[in-house]
């Protein structure tokens, strides 16, 4: 088996309080430089909807499982999870993708 199609795929979706925007984003983006250079990361990369901008999407990839779970550990991405309920309009969603074509 490749490393894509045992890989966890999956784009998190984070809405912003109203005001919020600004702050989300600021604390999506720490998140990026230090989760890429997990072992178990392949692929992190932030978005933000061009008509909601208080919506942003996560594009994530890791190895398997526990890599997901390591990256879950981490102390920068706890450190997001206690803020997240003062910066988010609802709780995050995660989506797993399942990879159809090459």
């Amino acid at each position: 088996m490749n490393t894509l199609s045992s890989a966890l795929v999956s784009i998190a979706v984070l809405k912003a309080k109203p005001g919020k925007e600004l702050a989300l984003k600021q604390e999506l983006l720490a998140l990026v430089e230090p989760t890429r250079a997990e072992q178990g990361n392949l692929d992190y990369v932030l978005f933000q909807q061009r008509d909601e901008q208080g919506t942003f999407y996560m594009r994530e990839a890791f190895r398997d499982q526990a890599a997901l779970d390591a990256h879950f550990s981490m102390p920068y991405f706890q450190r997001f999870a206690v803020t997240a309920d003062d910066l988010l309009q609802e709780p995050l969603q995660l989506i797993f993708l399942e990879q159809v074509s090459a």
